[in-house]
C-alpha cells in the first residue's frame, strides 16, 4: 500500500471562492496565532506546550464556521515544524502570509464524492465544485488538499491510498552527475540538457516586474499586473516541473540502482556568481522525485559522500589531479595513465563506483530492494507525495 497524489485543476463559483478565502484565512490566523503563542509561553516557562484550535474558538467565534479538520491538520503543520526544527533538519517555523498560495488539507470520512459524469466534485461544507479530472485513480481518498495560487488559480490534490505492485527492473546500475552546462550526464556516456528555463525568460520576466515597480500601490492595474507576473512565474516553474518529472520516471524506468551525489545545494547557492543557474536547475526537487519515485516501483538510490571528489580522480588509474578544481577545465589527460576524460563523464563513473563500494561495504545484495540515503543509514525511506 502507498499513498499517491492526484492533482486537478477546479473552478469554484463566486460563492465557493468565499468560503475557501474563509478557510484559508482561519486556517492562517489559527496557525500564526498558535505559533505566537506557543513562543510567548516557552519565554515565559521554558516549556512548549501543544496549542490546540478549541482554545481560541470561544473568543473568535468565526472558527466555528469552517472545517474543523482543516485546523486540525493546521495544528499538525505546525507541530510536525517544530519537530524539524528541533531535529536540525530545518529552520525555525515561519509565520503563514497571505501573498503566497493559500492551502487547506482536511480529512475524508466519507464526505468527498464525485458525481456520476466526473465533472464535479462534493468536499466537506462545499458541494458540487466543477473539476477537470484529467486522469483516474484506484483506491481509497485518505485526505484532500485545497490550494488557491498567486495567479489566481484553484487546484485540488487527493490523497490515495492504494495497491502498486513493485516493478522488478533490470539489474541496471547507473551513476548520475549532475551539472549545469548539461543537466546529467550518466556513467554511459549520455547528456540531458539543462533548458534553463529562468534563463530563458529572464527578460521577458524583469520587463513585467518593471512594470509591475512602476504602477500605484492598492490600483486595480497593479493588481492586474501583479497576476501577469505570477503566471509567467508560474509557467517557468510548470515547464521545470514538467521536464524534471519525465526525466526522473525515464532513470526510474531504465534503471533498477542509481548513483548519485549527496549534493550540499544551499552551500552551494552562496557562490553568488552561480546562484541563479542552481536555483534554475533545482537539483533537489529533482532528487526528490527520483527518491519518492524509487520507493513506489523497488527501485535503490545511493547516495555518495559529498565531499568524494569525483571530477577530479582518473576513473582508469585512480590518481587524482589537483588542476580539475579549476571548474573551467572541461576536458583533461591524466598525467599518470595518459587517459582523455570528459569531466562530467569521467565524473559520473566515479559516482558510480563509489555507489558500488557503498553497496558492498553495507552488505547489499542485487536482488534485495531498499534506499540507501547516506552512507551511515541504509534503511530511511523518503516521504510519499
Amino acid at each position: 500500500m502507498i499513498r499517491r497524489a492526484y492533482k486537478y485543476r477546479i473552478y469554484p463559483n463566486s460563492m465557493q471562492k468565499e468560503y475557501f478565502a474563509r478557510v484559508f484565512g482561519c486556517v492562517r490566523f489559527f496557525y500564526n496565532k498558535s505559533l505566537s503563542d506557543m513562543c510567548d509561553l516557552y519565554k515565559a516557562t521554558g516549556k512548549f506546550e501543544n496549542i490546540t484550535p478549541a482554545r481560541y474558538k470561544s473568543d473568535y467565534p468565526f472558527l466555528k464556521e469552517v472545517d474543523s479538520l482543516a485546523l486540525c491538520n493546521a495544528q499538525l503543520d505546525r507541530n510536525a515544524a517544530f519537530k524539524a526544527f528541533f531535529r536540525k533538519q530545518n529552520a525555525f517555523p515561519k509565520y503563514k502570509s497571505k501573498r503566497n498560495d493559500q492551502s487547506y488539507t482536511t480529512n475524508n470520512q466519507g464526505s468527498v464524492k464525485f458525481s456520476s459524469n466526473n465533472r464535479y466534485i462534493s468536499i466537506p461544507k462545499c458541494s458540487r465544485i466543477r473539476i477537470k479530472k484529467h486522469r483516474d485513480f484506484k483506491g481509497d481518498i485518505k485526505s484532500i488538499t485545497v490550494t488557491k495560487t498567486v495567479d489566481e488559480k484553484y487546484y485540488i490534490s487527493l490523497l490515495v491510498e492504494e495497491n502498486t505492485e513493485c516493478i522488478k527492473l533490470l539489474d541496471n546500475i547507473i551513476g548520475l552527475d549532475l551539472g549545469l552546462k548539461d543537466y546529467i550526464v550518466d556513467s554511459n556516456g549520455h547528456k540531458y540538457k539543462n533548458h534553463k528555463y529562468l534563463t530563458k525568460s529572464q527578460n521577458k520576466l524583469a520587463r513585467e516586474q518593471r512594470k509591475l515597480s512602476l504602477m500605484k500601490k492598492d490600483s486595480q492595474n497593479r493588481n492586474k499586473q501583479r497576476i501577469k507576473v505570477a503566471r509567467l512565474h508560474k509557467k517557468i516553474e510548470n515547464q521545470r516541473n514538467d521536464y524534471l518529472h519525465k526525466l526522473s520516471r525515464h532513470i526510474i524506468d531504465e534503471n533498477q540502482f542509481i548513483c548519485i551525489e549527496d549534493l550540499k545545494v544551499k552551500n552551494m547557492e552562496q557562490n553568488h556568481k552561480l546562484a541563479r543557474s542552481i536555483i534554475d536547475a533545482s537539483w533537489s526537487k529533482f532528487v526528490s522525485m527520483l527518491l519518492y519515485k524509487a520507493s513506489w516501483y523497488g527501485n535503490t538510490i545511493i547516495k555518495v559522500p559529498s565531499n568524494y571528489p569525483s571530477s577530479q580522480i582518473c576513473s582508469s588509474c585512480r590518481y587524482q589531479n589537483p588542476i580539475t578544481k579549476d571548474l573551467r577545465v572541461r576536458k583533461w589527460t591524466c598525467p599518470q595513465c595518459g587517459s582523455v576524460h570528459d569531466r562530467d563523464k569521467n565524473a559520473a563513473i566515479n559516482i558510480l563506483s563509489k555507489g558500488i563500494e557503498i553497496l558492498t561495504k553495507d552488505g547489499a545484495h542485487p536482488d534485495s530492494l531498499f534506499m540507501l540515503d547516506s552512507l551511515e543509514s541504509s534503511s530511511k525511506k523518503p516521504p510519499l507525495l
